[in-house]
């Protein structure tokens, strides 16, 4: 299949630049598999679009507020965006190459190094020393891990984690424009680009399906019968990479660790014994699931990574239904909507969506795909 099989252009006046007043009032479109049938509603109507015995998986990453402003010493601004921490056992350094980067940075605090994207105005070198309020960011190694991507050290005379905490923003994606300082809105993003059920910190972009949900929904879910459980699936960033090869079969899918604990694989199998369906909140929790699944839909607990593209054709194992968000164009996660609902009834929705007034991406309108 050609990757431009969704090629179509959002208007900017579409994309969401803030959440809605409340997450349950997101506007929620059910499309149903089966029948090609759409109906639209709002997001708190989720609980009785649902049976009792369903299964509800969710991905309880937490996103580190990772986007760091910092100043050169001639006074310009660099991005730094914070990927995760260094660890020296995964590096494949060798010990006995003397005058290798290991050589130069066993000694320093482990907690203080981490890989990073930079962007700034002129080229960056390794050595520079980078301020910020609070503490400093030094540049130790070029295309560490990858084109683009730095290993630095961060160091502040208090806790580190503490100043990624103080001084980071959240890792909104680039179609939500906000000031590269300080903006009246980053508050509300470091409340609204997360989920009330975030626990485990180490994602840089937010399992956005999950915004939608407020614990009156999860009350009302536990009321009509629906059962919960959780996966964690740290989202890298890219998962807003767009296709650039012409195939699906060309593309080089980006890597994302995910944890399953022994109780989703135990709520699955209670599910599917009552006859309930398992329903995966979003693209995330539905590639872990079917990861981690063998061929009868049974997941194995255990943590890993996953490289899985999912895209038409593609036999869904585990699960049976899907809440999403509306996606990039030329995205890994539109063709995986597409390989739920098919290729046309994916155009006829998002042509829907378009016609209905629906806001789109991450701060955007949710999904309930059903067979």
């Amino acid at each position: 299949m050609r990757s431009d099989t969704f090629n179509f252009e959002i208007p900017p006046r579409r994309i969401a630049q803030t959440p809605a007043a409340r997450r349950d009032e997101s506007k929620l479109m059910v499309v149903r598999r089966s029948t090609g049938a759409i109906e639209h509603r709002v997001f708190r109507d989720l609980p009785g679009l649902l049976n009792p015995g369903d299964l509800l998986v969710a991905n309880n990453t937490r996103v580190n507020p990772c986007r760091l402003y910092a100043t050169r010493k001639s006074g310009g601004r660099v991005e730094v965006f914070v990927l995760a921490r260094f660890k020296m056992q995964d590096s494949g350094f060798k010990r006995n190459n003397v005058g290798s980067l290991e050589s130069r940075i066993l000694n320093l605090e482990s907690g203080t190094l981490y890989t990073a994207l930079t962007h700034a105005g002129g080229k960056l070198e390794p050595g520079e020393v980078l301020s910020l309020e609070g503490g400093t960011v030094t540049l130790l190694e070029r295309d560490h891990g990858g084109p683009g991507h730095w290993l630095v050290r961060i160091e502040s005379p208090d806790n580190v984690d503490d100043l990624l905490a103080r001084a980071g923003k959240m890792p909104l994606p680039q179609y939500i424009e906000r000031a590269r300082g300080p903006d009246a809105r980053d508050e509300l993003d470091r409340e609204r680009y997360q989920t009330v059920f975030a626990q485990a910190p180490g994602a840089v972009a937010a399992p956005t399906a999950g915004l939608h949900f407020t614990p009156a929904v999860f009350d009302a879910l536990a009321a009509r019968g629906v059962d919960r459980a959780f996966v964690t699936l740290h989202v890298g960033p890219g998962t807003f990479r767009p296709l650039k090869a012409e195939t699906l079969a060309g593309h080089d899918m980006h890597a994302e660790p995910y944890t399953v604990p022994p109780e989703v694989e135990a709520a699955v199998r209670n599910a599917r014994t009552s006859g309930g369906r398992v329903i995966a909140v979003g693209t995330t929790t539905c590639r872990t699931l079917e990861t981690v699944s063998d061929e009868s839909g049974l997941p194995r607990a255990g943590d890993g990574e996953t490289r899985l593209f999912i895209h038409p054709p593609w036999r869904f194992r585990c699960v049976d239904a899907l809440i999403t968000n509306f996606h990039l164009p030329r995205s890994t996660l539109i063709f995986l909507v597409a390989a739920y609902l098919g290729v046309e009834l994916t155009r006829r929705a998002y042509t829907e969506a378009l016609a209905g007034d629906y806001r789109f991406f991450s701060y955007g309108d949710a999904m309930l795909c059903l067979p």
